[in-house]
């Protein structure tokens, strides 16, 4: 009886409950928080499928994607049924996302038209060079004083130009006014709150900042933007701010609870990090790596390849923040990478135990260019390269390589920013999925010469979605007060190396860097036998029939002479 008891008193004991949906890209998460206290209750993650259908192309399949959410949903609410925590206690949901990634589907049937795009995918990099020679001067940040971004593969815009030009099923929805585009975000929303059945198309400033559809100032879809990538207005969802009630969920064991927080996975994590100052960062590490800068209230843009981006707008009237932002396109993508293709390691943990046996890459660098180079090159002709190698070189040096990568990005990318703002970082404040490789975290602050400091709550990014949920108008069950954030515990990893040491390495990478360059061009580069022609050279062809031509006269009058 008493431990009945106890169990109803703990029920009462923990008050509002808020939610965060965290679809990634490798992976869908539910997690439930404690409002007043920000501890993590329970949660449950399922693993998403990516499928490679062409080299460079990088699929998902949205049903897969929805299917994998409901799923968390029902596995997290069961865990806290078991642990005697009341779901009806679950006051608001929020949706933190995957960014960039393209999804188009049929509102009557609520069928989705083509899989989903995802960010890292180079089927568009024709169309990329083709509208950046189009520009004044080639200029990839022609669109920069509108979008904050260069023109790239990375953005919405030209993947949802690909599948209406490429995919007639889209291309037909779009003539009969039945197609819907949207970002990961847009799709969970609107198959959430009904779908077909009355369902919600919207998404919020964060993720419609990373289309190159949106203008960052005006806070809307810009329409000469839309005319220059000729893409009908009337397919996009309502932009709305990261923290208000969209809807309601329609199914499921949280039917009726509101959904009232969106965020894109970076902006999510910059909130669940609480850096809500001008001058405050974070950098995750997922698939990718992502630095984001607070610049405050008036965008700031980059001389330095860094992108300017919607940080977060927590409220119908509460102003938007912006972004400095640096993105990595391959960082824990580069694990899974040595584990699926390689196969020198099989579980990602592995990587860690490989590495910290040889302490050292042994002069070989790696550089992840899988999808071409992000900030601050955007080189989309980059390709991954592995060099240095030696005889002595092993599998465990090109785990070190492979993590040493991943830190030398965040150096160029955290570089970027300092040379931008003029203000020094004097630490890093990291999360995702990578900072629990203990090694990683030491090789940053090493590579870094500046302490790391990783939370002792590594969920930031559904953190911050929760906390966006919870404090929307109507929900209120969590204070965004400075006064009222829970002070959050961490761990600093401090530098163990002489900055020379680390400065030595660091110029190596970035010759290894140059070596990965203008690798995959659509320029023709043989003569169709893939044997490279020393006549295709005109000039050098030239010299060569010249010289030989010399030669035989030369032989010839030597040979009269005799």
């Amino acid at each position: 009886m008493n431990s009945i008891m106890a169990a109803s008193s703990n029920r009462i004991m923990l008050g509002p409950l808020v939610a965060a949906i965290d679809q990634g890209t490798s992976s869908t998460r539910f997690l439930v928080f404690n409002a007043k206290t920000a501890e993590l209750l329970s949660h449950h993650q399922v693993e998403i499928k990516q499928s490679f259908p062409k080299e460079g192309w990088v699929e998902e399949d949205p049903k897969e994607i929805l299917q994998s959410v409901y799923e968390c949903m029902d596995r997290t609410c069961e865990k806290l049924t078991q642990l005697n925590i009341d779901i009806s206690n679950i006051k608001a949901i929020g949706v933190t996302n995957q960014r960039e990634t393209t999804l188009v589907w049929d509102k009557e049937t609520g069928e989705p038209l083509y899989n989903a795009i995802v960010w890292l995918d180079l089927r568009t990099q024709s169309t990329v060079e083709r509208l950046i020679n189009k520009t004044p001067g080639r200029n990839k940040n022609h669109l920069k004083h509108k979008t904050g971004l260069p023109i790239s593969t990375y953005f919405s815009a030209v993947k949802l130009r690909w599948l209406m030009d490429n995919v007639e099923k889209v291309h037909e929805a779009v003539l009969s006014h039945r197609a819907m585009f949207g970002t990961v975000d847009s799709w969970l929303i609107w198959c959430l709150t009904g779908g077909k059945k009355g369902g919600v198309h919207c998404t919020d400033v964060t993720n419609a900042s990373r289309t190159m559809l949106f203008n960052i100032h005006t806070l809307d879809w810009d329409p000469e933007l839309c005319t220059y990538f000729d893409i009908p207005m009337e397919i996009l969802p309502k932009v709305r701010s990261s923290s208000e009630i969209y809807g309601l969920m329609k199914s499921g064991p949280l039917t009726g609870v509101p959904i009232s927080g969106c965020l894109g996975d970076q902006s999510a994590a910059l909130v669940g990090q609480m850096c809500f100052k001008d001058g405050q960062a974070k950098n995750t590490y997922g698939t990718g790596c992502f630095l984001l800068k607070n610049v405050g209230t008036k965008p700031v843009m980059s001389d330095h390849g860094l992108l300017t981006t919607v940080a977060y707008k927590l409220g119908r009237d509460k102003p938007a923040c912006y972004a400095l932002e640096g993105s990595v396109a391959i960082a824990g993508a580069v694990v899974r990478w040595l584990k699926d293709n390689l196969g020198i390691i099989q579980t990602s943990t592995e990587l860690e135990k490989l590495a910290a046996d040889v302490g050292t890459s042994y002069g070989c660098y790696f550089v992840p260019a899988f999808s071409g180079l992000y900030a601050p090159y955007w080189e989309p002709s980059a390709r991954g390269i592995i060099c240095g190698l030696t005889q002595f070189t092993n599998r465990s040096h090109l785990a070190f390589a492979a993590l040493e990568a991943v830190c030398f990005q965040t150096r160029e990318i955290l570089d970027a920013m300092n040379q931008d703002s003029g203000i020094h970082l004097s630490q890093l404040q990291v999360d995702g999925g990578m900072t629990s490789n203990r090694l990683l975290m030491q090789l940053q602050a090493d590579i870094l010469c500046i302490p790391v400091v990783k939370p002792s709550m590594p969920e930031t990014t559904a953190l911050g979605a929760a906390m966006a949920a919870g404090a929307a108008e109507g929900v209120s069950v969590w204070s965004l007060n400075p006064e009222d954030l829970t002070e959050v515990t961490s761990e600093k990893f401090e530098p163990q190396i002489n900055p020379e040491e680390s400065e030595l390495r660091y110029a190596r990478w970035k010759k290894a860097v140059q070596r990965a360059m203008n690798w995959e061009t659509t320029e023709p580069v043989n003569n169709g036998n893939e044997e490279t022609s020393i006549f295709s050279s005109v000039p050098l062809g030239f010299y060569i029939l010249g010289s030989m031509f010399m030669l035989i006269g030369a032989k010839y009058i030597a040979a009269g002479q005799k």
